[in-house]
């Protein structure tokens, strides 16, 4: 176990819902985590009824988020980051797990996700926590050298017909 994943792993954690004074952390999250980050536009757009947006808060401050938008019966998680001095420490997971549970109790059926073809630590999490591959997007992500596909990931929510 490395002494940053320690580090992190003593600090009390909790998942909490973002608010709009929250932006300014979760900017400079997403602008250390993405090579094509999100706008602060497209963060405020989901602070709406129909998304749920999750911080993962330590005692030093906001480690993460996730924004979750919900379609009828469906919950699609759109972003989920961690602040690159907290990764591969367990808060990802804690709050994967934690939005799979609000999914749940608020009736959805399953999550739906992309992941870029390269991220191989993200896909070996959804993986890990029981996610399953239905597809692939040409083309889905931007990158340095042009566009990069997505896998399509799902999970079927514990209690809901396949």
């Amino acid at each position: 176990m490395s002494a940053s994943y320690r580090a992190v792993e003593s600090l009390n954690r909790r998942v909490r819902a973002l608010r709009g004074e929250d932006l300014p952390e979760v900017l400079e999250i997403e602008r250390r985590g993405y090579s094509f980050p999100w706008t602060e536009g497209v963060f405020r757009d989901c602070f709406r009824p129909d998304y749920r947006l999750w911080g993962i808060q330590i005692s030093t401050g906001l480690a993460g988020y996730a924004v979750v938008a919900y379609m009828a019966d469906e919950a699609h998680l759109l972003n989920l980051c961690v602040a690159t001095g907290c990764r591969r420490s367990g808060l990802a997971r804690h709050l994967l797990r934690h939005l799979v549970g609000e999914a749940a109790r608020d009736g959805m059926t399953r999550i739906l996700l992309e992941v870029r073809v390269s991220n191989c630590s993200a896909t070996g999490l959804y993986l890990a926590e029981g996610f399953v591959e239905i597809g692939l997007r040409p083309g889905y992500y931007p990158s340095s050298s042009g566009r990069e596909d997505a896998r399509v990931l799902s999970l079927q929510l514990a209690g809901c017909g396949v």
